[in-house]
């Protein structure tokens, strides 16, 4: 305990340092556009206060505050379609479906944990559009609630698990975890912002750009090297790999759900904007980091 909570008092003095040179930055260079490094700042204030709980109270109250922001994320996401009302249902049940999900985490049951969104929720999901004897649209909303599910729902949940999966490591993998990809995010939208020339998909994020992402890949692996003792139980080989696959899965997760909005939000330029501030846009890398990182730790490491 004393342990974690050294480690939370350095990082708490770490993010208040990040924030006051933040807050000085953006006012001495009013040029430069430093609104998203603002946006995920408060994503790092919230993520530490989940931590908080979940050290200095129990697992069990880090699990509520993941599957509460697995339901913000989710209705963000489902505010990005064009729905009717044969698709009520449909996300009636798909929001039915998170706390079944974080229950399984609760009674540490892996195998239904892994299997419920792709498999159970994927068959029985069409059942409520069938009942409503709607087809027009129907492969649209049902395809487009499950990638919903599975990013928001499935890929988010997994940061529940490592406290379930291993206690005595969990919140230090977790903390790793978090702290990596949000600063592969940063590294990236700093490197685009002072030196991005080549952008990768201009049309969906003109954000994301080649020499923002080594940018980023750099950064991450090399903090990931320097931080994996002081977190987790891992090898120095992986440490390091460690940084090059939370970075490569971050950038695709954020190219990704990019792409997914801008696809879905066509012709609707106001309420892309405004999606850029929600939770969505500050989660979507860990979307794909969260699940990737888990199952690689979980393959080779037998404290999981």
């Amino acid at each position: 305990m004393n342990s974690s909570l050294f480690t939370l008092l350095l990082i708490t003095a770490g993010l208040s340092a990040i924030h006051l040179i933040y807050l000085a930055v953006s006012r001495l260079q009013k040029d430069k556009d430093y609104t998203g490094i603002g946006f995920r700042i408060k994503t790092w204030w919230g993520m530490l206060f989940i931590f908080c709980l979940a050290t200095l109270f129990n697992a069990v109250v880090s699990l509520l505050s993941l599957m509460v922001l697995c339901f913000f994320s989710l209705k963000e996401y489902f505010s990005m379609i064009r729905t009717r009302k044969a698709d009520r249902r449909l996300f009636l049940w798909a929001y039915l479906a998170i706390p079944l999900q974080f229950y399984w985490i609760y009674i540490e049951w892996y195998g239904m944990f892994i299997v419920f969104i792709p498999v159970y929720v994927f068959l029985l999901l069409p059942l409520p559009r069938l009942l409503n004897k709607g087809t027009l649209g129907f492969l649209r909303s049902v395809s487009s609630t499950q990638w919903g599910m599975m990013l928001m729902v499935f890929g988010l949940s997994h940061l529940a698990y490592f406290q379930f999966s291993t206690p005595e490591y969990g919140a230090g993998l977790v903390l790793f975890l978090v702290v990596l990809t949000q600063l592969n995010d940063v590294a990236h939208y700093l490197g685009s912002l002072y030196f991005g020339k080549h952008k990768v998909v201009p049309t969906a994020n003109p954000h994301l750009t080649w020499e923002g992402f080594v940018c980023g890949f750099v950064a991450t692996t090399a903090v990931s090297y320097l931080i994996y003792p002081y977190l987790t139980p891992l090898t120095p080989l992986f440490g390091l790999l460690s940084g090059v696959l939370i970075s490569l899965s971050g950038y695709f997760g954020s190219l990704t759900v990019s792409v997914l909005k801008r696809d879905l939000l066509i012709g609707d330029d106001d309420k892309f904007a405004a999606l850029q501030k929600s939770y969505l846009s500050r989660v979507d890398s860990l979307a794909y980091t969260s699940p990737i990182f888990f199952h690689v730790i979980r393959y080779f490491f037998d404290f999981m």
